[in-house]
């Protein structure tokens, strides 16, 4: 018996996010009743292994939503009626003669599905059939290859590793932004980088486009702001001055950390941008920064440098005043290789109070005109017609 491991793993589990997550914390449901226990295993005809009967009498996993506890594969925790439900569907895909997945060891009948990664039908499983050798033992379901057992001989053993996590340095690592727990696996490090001294290209120098738009003031597509989280609903609300400001600090972040602020060119348009106002005309496209750019991202890319050539990009977009898309786009390429970036952006952006992660009806109703959400627009339109 391993029970006594799942107590011990969640009750350091809880220490660590009631001290550390405490929306995540909140997040967690109380303990299953044992009848509602017995009567899912009836429904799914499985046999429970004891530890995840221990654990769902801990917690009946947790509600979905950003404060969700998940594991550091991003599944999240799943309570008695999603698990019978998602087991459910992983069965009817299984058992589906149309199906070319429905094979042998996709996905067998006494699989459960304990954690879900939800955007797709991956997850966490555990074996409930006990007249099989991997009885409660912890293994991934993907939905190109099947399921595949390994990750740990218990589930008290798999909790255990989710408490070292939180408690350690792992790689990917926690952290907490505005109370909830989030995994970041950034690069340790940025690759070394030794062209500081390059001369600049001359204008005759043939250097590929960085595909800007003709117009910086281009209206931004919500899609790009869909990683953001909460801070993308200040970032669509928030004065423009707010956002012109913003874009400045994150770019001077952006080109301190990649080492590309030590281009003469580039200090030398971030000091610019940091004094000019919203009516200073944008950066030519034929100038030294541009084409200093323009180089960087060609050796980048020709050197497998991603992050760099992605910045070189983010850079032009900020120095050519495209103050919404250099906010939106410079933390997605920082969180490749700072966990705090989201600390970071909020403070840039002055700090100010945290709304809720927004969802279709916010964009529907967002009115920006520096943001694209027409399509939001429209189908809250044809929605309330429909209904009315």
């Amino acid at each position: 018996m391993t029970t006594h491991l799942v107590d011990a793993a969640w009750d350091r589990i809880d220490r660590w996010l009631l001290t550390h997550a405490p929306r995540t914390s909140a997040a967690l449901a109380p303990p299953a009743p044992e009848e509602d226990i017995r009567a899912a295993e009836r429904e799914l005809g499985v046999v429970f292994p004891p530890d995840l009967r221990a654990s769902l009498l801990r917690h009946d996993g947790t509600r979905p939503g950003p404060e969700a506890l998940r594991f550091d594969t991003d599944d999240r925790l799943l309570g008695l009626r999603d698990i019978v439900e998602a087991t459910g569907f992983l069965r009817s895909i299984a058992e589906d003669p149309d199906e070319e997945d429905g094979a042998e060891g996709y996905w067998a009948h006494g699989y459960v599905q304990f954690g879900s990664y939800e955007v797709t039908a991956d997850g966490v499983a555990i074996d409930c059939d006990p007249r099989r050798d991997t009885y409660g033992t912890i293994g991934r379901f993907f939905d190109e290859t099947g399921t595949t057992f390994g990750r740990a001989d218990f589930l008290g053993a798999y909790l255990t590793r989710l408490a070292d996590r939180l408690e350690g340095t792992a790689h990917p690592g926690p952290v907490v932004f505005a109370g909830r727990l989030i995994w970041e696996g950034p690069y340790e490090r940025l690759p070394e980088w030794e062209h500081a001294g390059t001369p600049l290209p001359g204008p005759d120098t043939e250097l590929p486009p960085l595909d800007l738009p003709e117009d910086p003031s281009e209206r931004l597509k919500v899609g790009h702001l869909y990683g953001l989280g909460e801070l993308a609903a200040l970032v669509a609300t928030l004065p423009p001055e707010r956002i012109a400001e913003a874009a400045v600090g994150q770019a001077r972040r952006l080109a301190e950390e990649t080492g590309l602020a030590a281009y003469p060119e580039i200090a030398e348009a971030l000091d610019a941008l940091t004094s000019s106002d919203a009516s200073a005309p944008a950066l030519p496209l034929d100038s030294p920064a541009l084409r200093r750019l323009r180089a960087v991202k060609a050796w980048a890319e020709s050197s497998g440098d991603r992050v760099r050539a992605v910045a070189a990009l983010e850079l032009a977009h900020a120095m050519r005043g495209s103050a919404y898309r250099a906010v939106a786009e410079i933390p997605t390429t920082r969180a490749l290789y700072v966990p705090l970036w989201r600390d970071d952006l909020h403070t840039d952006l002055g700090g100010p109070a945290l709304p809720p992660e927004p969802d279709d009806t916010f964009w529907a109703q967002l009115r920006n005109p520096a943001i694209d959400a027409d399509a939001y627009a429209d189908w809250y339109a044809e929605t309330h017609r429909v209904e009315g």
